[in-house]
């Protein structure tokens, strides 16, 4: 007798339809698995064997034949030993037919019959869905993991007994759990504790609320690594959504437990400058995400930036516009997602102090600008924000107390809800594009002029006109303004000076740490 059940072969991270066929023949007993690597095989034929002889099922005395098709599609990992089970045991007349008829099934098996949580139920769920099955039999403790669709019931289970006597309608199925948010408290940098540097508090705030890519240029010292890492907690948590998707990526990596609770904190990545383009953008032997990716929904924060090596940095300049990564193999392509908030921080030169007025530089103009010609000008291009920072501005803090990051966030809070009442894609301003942001963005009249001006077209290309554009609407939403007026474009094209000074004198200009909008004061 023949027998089939739907299952899910997990390639990157996404899941695609696998059919387990079982098929009990005459002849000698034995039990044969095809489609599956000989290890992987090789330890399913055994689960499955004890997990059904242990539940009190019957081991058919003939010959059995199992197989995954398709046969070209990488196949690993445990995740089909209850797909196996199940259609064996409708191969063998234990189960009606009918019972599993259009189901999946998604699980590891232990020896006793229990079943054990599996990493990719997200993407199962989703192709389940797409592939219009009548429902998916998983593990009770992947349960909170997956999420809920009206087109698609999902039939949570803790054992293969369990899942045979909820199929037969003697037992109902298990109560699914709600999804339990895993936020612990904030424990980084809380704005407070950043000294001065007022205009870095202030491009961390624009980038939090905007999703502006930042860079943090300044001397050793000056504070850049702890306002990237107060930048974090002026991030919302995450939605359901966004905690399932996160969740599922970490999963999938290593990072997390099959079944642990979501995450409902935005991701911090920090990878070293040594990182290879594989681990910073993805790829590799069976292609993995890499750290954009980890960084999804999060924030990457990419310390002493001018130290990676210029090939890998500008691997990151189409995943940044686009908000995914792809990579293509000769039998597959494979699309990460990497919408993240990209944080930079660099010296201004290579000995660390060009421009600071209290120590000097000993690096010559040719050594600055090979320094900062490791950083590209189309990946410079992507930092919306631009900041340079004084090591003395943190021993001259300003008069007025900062803002802790509970009030900042308030502010961050609003202002996105202002973002999704204007834009039905609920996007950041720094996620919109050009057509999107010239739909939305409404220019006061004096505004309009300004901006319509000849010589602030001559000055900045089509792109760094709509960054331009996209700052200055995230300084309208911070100050609840319905309109872009004049000195919100003016303090976004002051966060653009920076890269204007590499192109001329090579290296960060000593005058424009004390410029208005640029540097603390």
């Amino acid at each position: 007798m023949l027998a089939c059940c739907g299952a899910a072969a997990l390639l990157g991270l996404e899941a695609h339809p696998v059919a387990v066929e079982v098929d009990l023949a005459p002849g000698l007993p034995g039990f044969q698995l095809v489609g599956l690597s000989d290890a992987s095989g090789r330890d399913a034929r055994e689960r499955v064997r004890s997990a059904l002889r242990n539940s009190g099922f019957r081991l058919p005395q003939s010959r059995v034949v199992v197989s995954l098709a398709p046969a070209d599609l990488p196949k690993q990992g445990a995740g089909f030993d209850l797909a196996i089970a199940l259609a064996l045991l409708v191969a063998s007349g234990q189960l009606d037919p009918a019972r599993l008829q259009a189901h999946w099934a998604f699980g590891e098996l232990s020896l006793d019959g229990s079943l054990r949580p599996v990493q990719g139920v997200l993407a199962v769920v989703l192709a389940a869905q797409q592939a219009a099955a009548s429902g998916l039999i998983l593990p009770q403790a992947n349960a909170s993991e997956a999420p809920v669709l009206d087109a698609l019931p999902l039939y949570p289970a803790s054992s293969l007994s369990a899942v045979v006597a909820a199929l037969q309608g003697r037992a109902s199925w298990s109560s699914r759990p709600q999804l339990h948010p895993c936020q612990p408290p904030f424990v980084g940098v809380d704005l407070q504790q950043v000294l001065g540097q007022s205009q870095g508090r202030r491009a961390a705030e624009l980038a939090a609320a905007g999703g502006h890519h930042l860079l943090l240029v300044g001397p050793p010292g000056c504070g850049k690594t702890m306002l990237a890492s107060a930048l974090l907690g002026l991030l919302p948590p995450l939605d359901n959504e966004q905690a399932l998707m996160v969740s599922h990526i970490h999963t999938m990596v290593g990072l997390r437990s099959a079944g642990a609770p979501l995450l409902h904190q935005p991701p911090f990545r920090a990878p070293h400058h040594s990182s290879t383009a594989a681990a910073l953008v993805g790829g590799g032997l069976g292609p993995r995400p890499g750290e954009l990716t980890l960084a999804h929904h999060g924030l990457l924060f990419l310390d002493e930036l001018a130290e990676f090596r210029r090939p890998v940095l500008d691997q990151l300049r189409q995943p940044l516009e686009s908000g995914e990564v792809l990579i293509a193999r000769a039998k597959q392509a494979l699309r990460f997602p990497s919408q993240t908030l990209l944080v930079g921080a660099t010296n201004p030169c290579p000995c660390g102090w060009w421009g600071d007025p209290r120590q000097g530089c000993c690096c010559g103009q040719h050594r600055r600008q090979q320094y900062w010609n490791r950083i590209s000008g189309p990946l410079l291009d992507r930092f919306d924000l631009q900041v340079s920072l004084r090591s003395d501005a943190c021993a001259s803090p300003s008069s007025s107390p900062p803002e802790a990051t509970a009030v900042v966030a308030r502010r961050v809070h609003r202002a996105r809800q202002r973002m999704r009442q204007r834009n039905p894609s609920g996007r950041c301003n720094g996620r919109l594009t050009a057509a999107q942001l010239n739909g939305c963005v409404q220019l006061s009249p004096q505004a309009e002029g300004w901006w319509r001006d000849e010589r602030l077209a001559h000055l900045l290309s089509g792109r760094r006109r709509h960054r331009l554009l996209a700052v200055a609407q995230t300084l309208a939403d911070l100050a609840a303004s319905p309109v872009v007026e004049p000195q919100h474009l003016a303090e976004a094209l002051l966060f653009r000076s920076l890269e204007r000074s590499v192109a001329r004198d090579g290296g960060l200009d000593p005058g424009l740490a004390g410029r208005p909008g640029v540097a603390a004061d």
